[in-house]
This record gives structure tokens, sequence and C-alpha cells, in this order.
């Protein structure tokens, strides 16, 4: 068999300031065809699994451009449409192909381009033709439009929520294709508007349970797979909303009937899923308050992986008008600074002015006297499923008692990590800040007595309501209440 693989994904938040280029995509990782390293990375599941399906089986698997970008702004015109080129050119000389398996996010917005995955495989299955297989594994915060389901034959989406499970919805992915392939099963997809947009953390209740029963149905009474979008909120474009996508197979009845349960279930949960995020002086109340530490505060609202810029100083303004100390912020996107803190050299005392710089939504830049702890020459951190997340140069700054961890590639917290290989003892401090907004959790889980989800401005705010909204279908709730 010969299979064809390859990734284009960027998460898009259309209310960023942050436009996407090429630039963006080569920070993150751009690999033309052949050239992906050994290890898998952020969005390249399926070409992952299909290198570890084929060595199994025997197939001849032929690796297009597999390419990623940090989440952002819209992504220019120019940037969608080379690198949607680039993997269509490389599909057209792998061509004859019994398969193609892509490593998509689901939520790219381009300029001109409200569906860049619906269009992407729309052109992949003109390219191959109906008998041809495609799949696509997704990230559970995407877009699911019609263009998806009915230009693949099966779309997979990661259930857990931090992202823990991207290896092994690949394989089941590739296993899926695999099957149709061989005319052992034929997915019939069902897909259900939940009317709303929720965010689904997965280690709590009650999504874990919701979470783990839809697990056991899969394999049963012919449903083949279960996906749950919660969809991505800050992408004002009309596909935007939770969804529940089901597979059967060969039934479409029996799909949709699931699909309307598993639908109206999630609905009704929907307030135990959206707890009450305080603002940063009222987070860092409760979090003085809880008695033992660390906790652990997420500044969701700033968080990298949801297109912020990780540049926002609301919480260090606060933390030094509070006189907190024993804290540790970060990572906080400032290239600037930590060039300064390069030149100036471990120990040195010097003043910084750090973060505020993107727009009127990182705040107001915070002048501090500081001494430089710690440098780390291109560091990378632990990213999800274990694949590696570059953070460019990073530098660990303490400004009376208050630790701050400086980057110059923009990511979010995705392991404890990123403060550790700077010499920093988490489990020693007090308050622990991270840009982040659920992706944290599983590595500090390990260390923090409690967390706390806050909001504050930013372009990742979690006041939904007070977004501006264009494109989106209304009403959704909790955004039409």
């Amino acid at each position: 068999m010969r299979v064809f693989t390859g990734s284009l994904a960027t998460e898009t938040n259309t209310f960023s300031p942050l436009p996407t280029s090429l630039a963006d995509f080569a920070d993150r990782g751009h690999y033309p065809a052949g050239t992906h390293p050994r290890e898998m990375t952020i969005f390249s599941g399926p070409l992952w699994a299909a290198r570890q399906r084929g060595a199994e089986h025997g197939w001849k698997v032929i690796e297009g451009m597999a390419a990623g970008a940090q989440p952002g702004g819209i992504t220019t015109r120019h940037a969608y449409e080379t690198l949607r080129d680039e993997l269509l050119r490389d599909l057209r000389g792998a061509l004859p192909v019994d398969m193609v398996v892509l490593g998509l996010h689901g939520a790219m917005v381009a300029q001109g381009y409200e569906d860049c995955e619906g269009d992407l495989l729309a052109r992949v299955r003109a390219l191959v033709g109906p008998d041809v297989v495609v799949g696509a594994e997704l990230d559970p915060h995407c877009h699911l439009s019609d263009a998806m389901v009915h230009n693949a034959d099966v779309l997979v989406a990661y259930k857990e929520y931090p992202h823990t499970d991207i290896r092994e919805r690949a394989l089941e992915l590739v296993d899926f294709c695999a099957a149709q392939a061989a005319g052992r099963i034929k997915p019939v997809p069902a897909v259900v508007d939940c009317g709303m947009v929720v965010t689904i953390r997965t280690p709590q209740e009650p999504a874990r349970r919701y979470i783990d029963r839809l697990i056991a149905l899969e394999g049963r009474d012919g449903i083949l797979s279960i996906s749950v979008v919660h969809g991505f909120p800050w992408g004002d474009v009309p596909d935007m909303g939770t969804k529940i996508l089901v597979y059967a197979d060969r039934d479409g009845a029996a799909a949709q009937t699931l699909a309307r349960r598993l639908a109206d279930e999630l609905i009704g949960m929907r307030e135990a899923l959206a707890p009450a995020c305080p603002q940063p002086d009222e987070a860092i109340s409760q979090a003085l308050a809880c008695g033992v530490t660390p906790v652990v505060i997420a500044d969701a609202a700033d968080n990298p992986g949801g297109g912020g810029a990780g540049d926002a100083t609301f919480f260090l303004h606060c933390l030094r008008e509070r006189n907190v100390r024993n804290a540790v912020v970060g990572p906080l996107w400032d290239p600037v600074a930590v060039r300064i803190a390069f030149s100036a050299g471990v120990g040195a005392r010097l003043q910084l002015r750090i973060g505020g710089k993107i727009s009127p939504m990182s705040g107001a830049p915070i002048d501090l006297s500081c001494t430089v702890k710690a440098l780390a020459p291109d560091m990378v951190m632990t990213g999800l499923s274990g694949s590696p997340c570059a953070v460019g140069n990073a530098a660990r700054i303490d400004a009376d008692g208050i630790e701050i961890v400086l980057i110059s590639v923009r990511a979010q917290a995705l392991h404890t990590d990123v403060f550790t290989q700077l010499g920093c003892r988490l489990e020693d401090k007090t308050l622990i800040v991270v840009k982040s907004a659920q992706h944290f959790h599983t590595a500090f889980a390990q260390i923090a007595r409690h967390v706390i989800h806050a909001d504050a401005p930013g372009s990742v705010s979690l006041n939904l309501a007070a977004l501006p909204y264009r494109r989106i279908a209304r009403p959704k709730w909790p955004i039409d209440a």
C-alpha cells in the first residue's frame, strides 16, 4: 500500500493583533518533504503513526511537507497559499496512492479563507479522486465544517485536554484509514451542532466521566469513532462552536442517533463545564488564602496557545502592587529583554522594561530593577504528548522576590521544565503564574497544591460576550445567554 502523509496546522485567533506569516511557521517547524525529524512534532501525529504502521506492514510511506505555527492572528494569504501549494505539489508527485493521512488543526483562518482545512481537503480530494481514503487528525479546538467532513473519509480529534493523546489518536486514524482501504469498514459520519461553545477540561469532573463513556462506546454496536469538538471561541467564523462527530460502520442512522444523544448530554453539562474565572486581583487573593503552596494561577487571557501575545503584564503589576514575594511568572515573551539579559550576563544587576509591547491587550510595560539569575541559549521545552517545543533564548530574572522567565520564541507553559531548566525551584514558590489555559495542567499538577484558572484583559479573554463577533452563527451559548 502507498500512503502519503504531511501536515499544515495553526490555530487562528481572529481577535489577535499578531499576523501569522511564513516566519512563524519557520519558528515552530517547517519541514520540506522528506526532512521531518525522527521524533513527532506537535501536528505531525499522522506522519509519525504512518511511519510506525508502515514499518509493521511493509507500506510505502511518502512524507510530504510538515509545517506548524504557534497560534496567532490571521494567517497571511501568502503564507497559507505557499504552504498549501507545497503540500499539494508533494501529493501530486506521490500519486498514485491508496491513502492520505494529514495532521491538521481545524481552526486555521487566512486572509480570503475562513476554512483553510476545508479548502485544503477539497483540493486533496480533487487530486486523488473519490476512491482514495483521506483522513486527518484534528485538534478538538477546531471549527468542524461541512467541507471538512464531506472531503475526508475519517476525521479524528484528540479526546484529551490537555492534549496528551496525540499519538494514540494518530494511530487510531491511520488504522481506520487502512481498514477502509482494505474494505473492512465503511465509516459513515454524523455531526450534531450543540449550539454552544464550551471548554472541556478532561482531567476534571464531570468532563472526565463523559469522555470515559465515549471511549467505552467506541468499537461496540458498529460505532467506530466519536470526537467531541469543543470549538475555538476566538475564531470569528461561521462554523465556530461545539459539535459531536460520530462515525458508524455503514450505518448513518446509528451514527446520527448516538451523536444527538451525546450532544444532549453535553448541553446538559454546560453550566458545570464553565467555572468562574476570577480577575487577577481576586485570583491572587484566592491563592494567598489557600494556606498551601505552591498555587498555580493560569493567566488564560494571555495564553500563546490561544493566539495571545504572551507579553501581558496585568498579573505582574498586580503582584508588585500587592507586594507579593516568592512568586514566579512565565514564560513571558520579550525578545528584547532576553537579549539585554544575555548581554549583561548572569549575576548582573540592571534596569529592564518588560512586556506590554504588542498592543493595549498586553497592558503597560513594567520597569523593574532586577538581577539576571540564569540564561539558557536555544532552550527546548517538553511539549504536548512529549513533542519538543523550542522557546529560543531564555532568561530567569529576579525583581524583589518575583522571578520572571523570559523567552525569545513565543510559547505557552507546557511543562515545568520551561522553569526548571533555568534553575527555578517551583516546589519552593508560593505562587506560580503560567501563561497557559490548560496545557500546563498535566506537568504542573505534579507539584501544585491548588490550581486557579483566571481571566484578565487580553486577546484570549474568557469573557466571550464582550468579544466583537460578526461572523459566527447566533444564538450561541454562553455568548447569547
